[in-house]
């Protein structure tokens, strides 16, 4: 049973140069792990607090002293010595040592390095960190999570030259992570040679790494992501299709989507959704409508009718009482996990299993604001996802999450994971 014999912390830079949290747990076994956790850019009312300092002359009040002077303190002391017999046992105490509802006290960003942290210890020398997750929440994972790549960015993602967010590469004939990547690479270079010709200027870059031209629409956005597909020699809609975040909180202002020229109430942004189903193949709609607009999602699930998956983000933050809500309200029927917008591993994967219990997609996520730390990797694999959503095949911070995912394939020979249930894609 492993026993807490030291706890740390360090403030370090995440891949936009904003301070993030690294923890580091000892065990008395002498087996040590280290985490560090991501943020996000764009995020959901609901999220656990990340504790930030405050202090406009340092990082503009962005820095997270105050986060790894509690995993030095406070933490260290209440948790050294102790024996956690279960990752569930380590993150109630945490929980508890915090008190509140959001981890606004001791911050989220250190209590979910804590928890990672003792995580990777309890695994070390025993089991690869998938393989430990997966026993100690237990999942049987039999594949690997299928990517979706980011290809162009707009939002709060890039310069906001575009509203909607992402749109995603889903490589779906592949059937290794090996053939997924480099399917995804040769689009991405054309894309990249098309976005030159096209606008008379390199394509700038996005937080998660994907191209970023100045489109006209949305719908533009959408279009060159198929162009770029089919220069690459691949069949839209056959072998790689399209995912979209649209990220709709944020231009969702004074009750309506606020959409390019258009300022649209709930029923015209859904049509507009359904419009983008009829003309182009999407299999997943992230965040269509607003995190709040809990009124007119159940809609816009029952209008897709199976033909993509309405996936929630900012709407669920991977909080259990918010997906418990979408299940009682028919709402969405697929989750993106994010582990951090709720703070520990336990909470997380109770958000996951009751999307699980009702027959949801899940779709593992990374932030815009990530380390090269690459636990992501293992944990969509121990908890048996069904996509993974990292970024793009460039910067190191989501290499280093696609590399781990291979050397994972290596290891084990799993094929990538395929959505099924329900009739869904």
């Amino acid at each position: 049973m492993p026993t807490i014999a030291d706890l740390g912390g360090l403030e370090i830079l995440d891949s936009r140069g904003r301070p993030t949290v690294l923890a580091r747990c000892t065990l008395a076994s002498g087996a040590v792990g280290s985490a560090s956790v991501p943020s996000g850019a764009s995020t959901g009312r609901a999220e656990a607090l990340e504790l930030r300092d405050g202090d406009p002359e340092r990082y503009r009040g962005l820095g997270c002293r105050k986060a790894v002077s509690h995993l030095r303190g406070e933490l260290r002391e209440a948790l050294k010595g102790q024996t956690f017999e279960h990752q569930c046992e380590l993150d109630r105490a945490l929980i508890a040592l915090d008190g509140t509802d959001g981890k606004a006290r001791l911050g989220a960003n250190a209590i979910l390095a804590a928890s990672l942290a003792f995580a990777r210890a309890a695994a070390e020398g025993n089991s690869p960190l998938y393989r430990h997750l997966a026993e100690a929440f237990g999942h049987e994972p039999i594949t690997l999570p299928r990517p979706t790549v980011n290809l162009f960015s707009g939002g709060k993602h890039a310069g906001g030259q575009v509203d909607i967010q992402d749109v995603l590469l889903i490589p779906e004939a592949a059937t290794t992570m090996d053939e997924a990547l480099a399917t995804v690479y040769d689009i991405y270079q054309h894309a990249a040679e098309r976005a030159g010709e096209r606008y008379g200027v390199r394509a700038l870059v996005a937080d998660e790494g994907g191209l970023a031209p100045p489109f006209p629409t949305a719908e533009a956005m959408i279009e060159e992501a198929l162009e770029a597909i089919s220069a690459a020699g691949y069949t839209p809609g056959e072998e790689v299709a399209l995912a979209v975040d649209v990220a709709s909180s944020h231009f969702f202002q004074g009750g309506l989507y606020r959409l390019g020229e258009e300022a649209l109430e709930a029923q015209g942004m859904i049509e507009r959704l359904l419009g983008w189903l009829d003309a182009y193949p999407i299999r997943s709609i992230e965040d269509g409508l607003a995190e709040d607009d809990w009124d007119h999602w159940p809609e816009l699930r029952e209008r897709v009718g199976g033909r993509a998956l309405v996936l929630g983000d900012d709407l669920l933050c991977s909080n259990p009482r918010r997906v418990d809500r979408a299940l009682k309200t028919g709402a969405t029927d697929a989750l993106l996990l994010k582990v951090n917008q709720i703070g520990t591993l336990t909470e997380a994967d109770r958000a996951l299993k009751l999307a699980r219990s009702a027959g949801w997609a899940v779709t593992v996520s990374a932030r815009s604001g990530e380390t090269e730390d690459d636990w992501l990797a293992d944990l969509a694999t121990g908890w048996d996802g069904d996509f993974i959503k990292i970024g793009s095949l460039t910067r190191s911070e989501r290499l280093a999450k696609y590399n781990r995912l291979r050397a994972i394939e290596e290891e084990t020979g799993f094929a990538l994971a395929r959505w099924h249930r329900d009739g869904n894609p």
